[in-house]
């Protein structure tokens, strides 16, 4: 083989390529965290224990580990109060597995709560930053000072046995104006593809879950509290929302069940195959099901800049109830506020029992199978 130039530069590439793509190479060792002035010398193992510390405020506790990383707590971590945008903690990698062993991380939420989230106030620090592929499990995630997980990476990862406790934000506190203390406590914040998050339980203020891009992502067997639901979006421009399944999950004492929301000005998106199989929703206070492309208002004038298509509530033989949504006296069990030439194809919702409370408007004519509710 002749070996030229750009046979050369083309092989340098493909290496570069191969090279990202594997990670970091690690050693074999163990490295043990119990502070972080340990975190520089543990990251170059493959293996990682994280004992027992207070992590200094305004810091991000970061672990950007080798390809194929074992990460294992084996003790509460409580993060130090400062008024910062976070995030807290910071994961990532390739292959990487990340076991909590039951062990909390408290993010010390009452010392920053007053009601506001991040649309005001003092400044609050984001959680949990999820960059890594792997396994992310069985952790605790106490007191959220706003969101509790950010996700933003595309290749293969699953998160399981998580718990996100951030139920103490119900109640006021002197700060908040006889609001909850907590706001924009969201579970989990999905700007990726290729995730999984399952078998978790989530008691927030604001969405168990915020998908706003990506494809490819499963949310099933959870179990959402207190806060705004299960939600796609809010949808902005330039932004693709494929192959969405929702299975399996309970949600209860929520202002929403099953939102899709969109902003009213977002051009150049779409949101397709979403498919809803197995929900319960019970305890439902605004809306059981709403979909949305009046956003930030609630039920406004819609926009159409994002195409909304091939949505369907599957009946799953498995789960012989299917997808029961059940709201209080006042709320409304279904609203579809579509823009004009907004939403396309036929959406079979056979798969749906919505009751109680207001029917709702639907403005979108595309929807079968659906018999309105009681």
């Amino acid at each position: 083989m002749l070996f030229t130039p750009s046979t050369i530069a083309a092989a340098a590439a493909l290496l570069a390529a191969s090279t990202a793509s594997a990670g970091r190479v690690g050693k074999r060792c163990t490295g043990t965290i119990s502070s972080l002035s340990d975190v520089a010398a543990a990251i170059e193992c493959t293996t990682i224990n994280i004992n027992s510390f207070t992590v200094t405020a305004g810091t991000t506790f970061e672990l950007d580990c080798a390809s194929g990383t074992t990460v294992n707590v084996l003790g509460d971590v409580t993060f130090g109060v400062s008024n910062w945008a976070g995030p807290l903690f910071q994961i990532s990698g390739t292959g990487v597995t990340f076991n909590g062993n039951g062990h909390t991380f408290n993010g010390n939420g009452p010392s920053y709560w007053d009601g506001l989230g991040g649309n005001g106030g003092v400044t609050k620090p984001k959680f949990m930053k999820v960059k890594n592929s792997g396994v992310f499990k069985d952790l605790v995630v106490l007191n959220s000072p706003v969101q509790a997980f950010s996700i933003g990476n595309d290749d293969p990862l699953t998160i399981d046995s998580i718990t996100v406790n951030d139920s103490a934000g119900d109640a006021t506190n002197s700060a908040s104006a006889g609001l909850p203390a907590g706001h924009n406590t969201d579970g989990f914040d999905v700007s990726a593809s290729n995730v999984v998050i399952q078998n978790s339980v989530i008691m927030n203020q604001d969405d168990c879950l915020a998908i706003n891009k990506g494809t490819n992502i499963t949310f099933q067997n959870n179990k959402c509290s207190g806060g705004h639901g299960i939600s796609i979006g809010s949808i902005s421009s330039d932004v693709t929302v494929s192959t969405i399944n929702i299975l399996n999950n309970a949600v209860s004492n929520s202002a929403n069940c099953l939102r899709i929301k969109m902003d009213a000005d977002a051009s150049s998106s779409t949101v397709s195959g979403v498919t809803y199989t197995g929900n319960t929703c019970t305890t439902i206070t605004g809306y059981g099901v709403l979909i949305d492309q009046s956003y930030p208002a609630t039920l406004g004038t819609p926009g159409s800049g994002v195409i909304l298509s091939v949505m369907a509530f599957h009946l799953n033989v498995q789960f012989t109830s299917g997808n029961t949504v059940s709201v209080d006296s006042g709320a409304d069990r279904v609203d579809v506020n579509c823009g004009s030439g907004g939403c396309t194809g036929t959406w079979n919702w056979s798969g749906l029992t919505a009751t109680g409370g207001n029917a709702g408007t639907i403005n979108y004519s595309g929807i079968t199978g659906y018999p309105g509710g009681t």
